[in-house]
């Protein structure tokens, strides 16, 4: 029996026993039914007794998971209008702290601003599985329409709480190869977000080769659900397409034979875990297992999909580069040639010039990587032809280089100056675009996209 097993046994024991305490007999089992799941929250918050405190808590998730759509939405508000801080509390705490600005003041302050579903949520953990079944509440929150500041203040105790519950010191990294068990294996299928696997043959095709690598972080309360996994390919050099990692009839090479990792595929598996970062912890911990088992390796890079630049140019471009809307566009070698002297240019001031309202780069993966102290290293024109791909960014891929004796300046610079670090290849691409407004003899361009470059460059929008 593994560790995790026999803990969640035990827990079970235990809230079993604590269960028998607060609902033996006909009469408290009556009374019990009649509880509703505000006071049985109360009860919680107030219970002293580890088993029944096991109980209670097993007792709502239980009545929580049998509720519709509706009950549960009534749930979540009832978490916020009802669990909210103390004011009483706060009034006086705020008061004292007024009067005096000593550390016992500051801590009271704290103690009574925290929310009191901060603590039911704390106990409801400790329910058998608590910690799944709180992980899905959170997921069920993010997928309600509300967005009201009720909304928004439940999810800041959730994202608080996991925040702590899963930092990287509780997580496990575990290698997934074609020898793990079925039942995570069948979830590595479910999860994939990058790059579908259709089947069992093609994950084979993933995990079995000598040259492909997938790891996984998991959590000692979800034993068996993977949190978050990225997919390696062992190479001899750079791809600039999908498929030269994933074709069936590729080549296949020894991994002693590779000198370069390339992380193809990062998924994040758990919706109700959104906005709590695991990947860039896995990343690096992926990179230092690799280096020490293969020596030879000497680049890290990814492949990626940019998700958001075809939504960005849709935005930018009004009624231009009308060859986009023509599904077989990639097909035609002229069209094809055409589009890429203009796409390319302006993937470069997607990447390098275009920001958030908060200064940030506008691409979510492009973030993520550059957050992490990637540089920006090549632009791959029709990198995936599949229809996600064509739909999400006109087929373009991106290569960001880990270079390790660079990462921490390459963070720093874009955490304080917003500055993203690119190749001289990506860069040189921005000075195409004062060629592209002047057709390159200073006079109008009359090339068939050079409108592109005007209506969407001229106007600077962001």
């Amino acid at each position: 029996m593994s560790e995790a097993s026999f803990f969640t046994d035990m827990l079970q024991s235990i809230t079993d026993r604590g269960r028998q305490l607060l609902f033996s007999g006909a009469r408290a089992t009556q009374v019990a039914a009649k509880v509703d799941l505000q006071t049985l929250c109360e009860m919680l918050l107030s219970s002293r007794g580890e088993a029944s405190g096991m109980a209670l808590a097993a007792e709502i998730l239980d009545r929580w998971g049998a509720l519709d759509s509706e009950g549960a939405q009534k749930f979540l508000l009832m978490l916020h209008e009802k669990f909210g801080p103390d004011t009483t509390k706060l009034d006086q705490a705020i008061d004292k702290y007024r009067a005096d600005k000593s550390s016992a003041a500051i801590i009271a302050l704290h103690q009574a601003a925290e929310p009191r579903r901060q603590e039911l949520l704390r106990r409801l953990n400790h329910a058998p599985n608590g910690t799944a079944k709180l992980v899905r509440m959170r997921q069920q929150l993010l997928a309600s329409k509300d967005q009201s500041a009720g909304y928004h203040a439940l999810d800041a105790d959730f994202t608080h709480l996991f925040g702590s519950w899963f930092n990287r010191g509780f997580l496990t990294l575990r290698p997934i190869d074609w020898t793990t068990p079925a039942y995570i294996l069948e979830k590595i299928i479910k999860y994939e977000a990058v790059h579908e696997i259709a089947g069992w043959e093609e994950l084979r095709r993933r995990l079995a080769p000598a040259d492909r690598r997938c790891f996984a972080f998991f959590h000692p309360r979800l034993a068996d659900e993977p949190l978050v996994f990225v997919e390696v390919a062992l190479t001899r050099s750079v791809p600039r397409a999908i498929g030269d990692v994933l074709d069936e009839g590729r080549e296949q090479i020894n991994a002693d034979e590779a000198t370069t990792a390339v992380f193809y595929s990062i998924s994040n598996c758990q919706d109700g875990l959104r906005g709590i970062s695991f990947g860039n912890f896995l990343i690096k911990q992926v990179v230092e297992d690799l280096r020490r088992d293969l020596p030879g390796l000497k680049n890290f890079v990814t492949l990626s999909p940019v998700p958001g630049f075809a939504r960005w140019l849709a935005k930018a471009r009004p009624e231009t580069l009308t060859a986009l809307d023509d599904p077989n566009w990639p097909d035609d070698k002229k069209t094809a040639t055409e589009v890429e002297r203009v796409l390319l240019p302006l993937a470069a001031r997607y990447f390098l010039v275009e920001r958030t309202p908060e200064g940030r780069p506008v691409d979510p993966v492009a973030r993520f990587h550059l957050g992490n102290g990637a540089r920006l290293e090549r632009l791959n024109f029709l990198g995936d032809r599949s229809a996600k791909a064509m739909q999400q960014a006109h087929g373009l891929m991106v290569n960001y280089l880990y270079k390790l004796d660079d990462i921490v300046a390459n963070h720093e610079a874009l955490a304080q100056r917003g500055e993203v670090i690119a190749s001289p290849a990506v860069k040189s691409l921005l000075n195409q675009n004062d060629e592209g407004r002047s057709g390159g003899n200073g006079q109008q361009g009359s090339r068939p996209f050079a409108q592109i470059v005007n209506s969407t460059l001229g106007g600077g929008r962001k």
